[in-house]
């Protein structure tokens, strides 16, 4: 599924989160979402998933706006990785995954042979398929947030959009979960924080300063060191490790990180 937004805009309190946001990402693109705390990644991933009404522009899926699409067929094509989610119900972690099922389910009907083999595969693949009887309180914040993505694979989307979904996970996991998410056939949003990670598994990296898109490339066209020390305010290095993947290394902070409205790279 192909996923867009034309002159996206989100305000609150006064205050423009997004500001005039043009992008797509393509149907079986692994695209990732890079900038610094409070560039409004977060805001821009919750109006893509149609859980917050934009101020102006649009958000498209497949060329259709979606305000035209009926709020169950959404739920069916889109799934939202959040950062943390918690919920006071001790439920066990199958339960958890399973809400990833509802939308194909009636409003009475309970899981039948197919959620739960969803549900079963979904664990597997994010390798929880031992904890599915544990009980939510049980669970560290790595396997908790594993869970939500198994959640999400369970419900078989188009597209899925993440939000830094590797914060609480040791390195080993987010490996496993980039590749996971590269070896879909479904089209991937993921906001990182770690640029080399970013690098390494994603085909275009869209980077968010103040609310705004500043560049919109391939990693080794966008994580340039000039760019670095403007949106991030830091000195870096950009090369490859011995297998050829793109890294980034850093050197300390810079003092040229610029103020002001974010400026539209040549390159988007």
């Amino acid at each position: 599924m192909r996923i867009g937004a034309e002159g996206l805009t989100w305000s609150v309190s006064g205050r423009t989160v997004v500001r005039d946001v043009t992008l797509e990402v393509a149907p079986g693109e692994t695209v990732g979402l890079i900038g610094p705390n409070g560039s409004g990644k977060s805001s821009l991933l919750r109006c893509l998933a149609g859980l917050r009404a934009p101020t102006a522009g649009t958000v498209r899926y497949d060329g259709k706006p979606i305000a035209d699409w009926n709020a169950r067929r959404v739920a069916g094509l889109v799934a939202f990785v959040e950062q943390a989610s918690e919920t006071d119900t001790d439920l066990r972690v199958a339960d958890v995954v399973g809400l990833g099922r509802t939308p194909f389910r009636g409003r009475w009907r309970g899981p039948d042979a197919t959620d739960r083999a969803v549900v079963d595969a979904a664990l597997s693949r994010v390798g929880l398929a031992e904890l599915a009887d544990r009980h939510w309180k049980s669970l560290s914040g790595g396997e908790r947030q594993r869970a939500h993505i198994a959640r999400a694979l369970a419900q078989r989307p188009w597209c899925v959009l993440l939000d830094e979904p590797t914060n609480h996970l040791d390195v080993r996991h987010q490996l496993e979960l980039m590749e996971l998410l590269v070896g879909t056939a479904q089209t991937v949003l993921v906001a990182l924080h770690d640029l080399s990670l970013a690098a390494r598994y994603c085909d275009r990296l869209l980077l968010m300063h103040r609310g705004g898109l500043v560049a919109s490339g391939p990693p080794q066209v966008v994580l340039t060191p000039a760019r670095l020390a403007e949106v991030f305010g830091v000195e870096a290095r950009v090369g490859r490790d011995s297998a050829g993947n793109l890294t980034v290394t850093y050197r300390g902070t810079s003092p040229q990180a610029v103020a002001g409205e974010p400026r539209v790279a040549a390159d988007q």
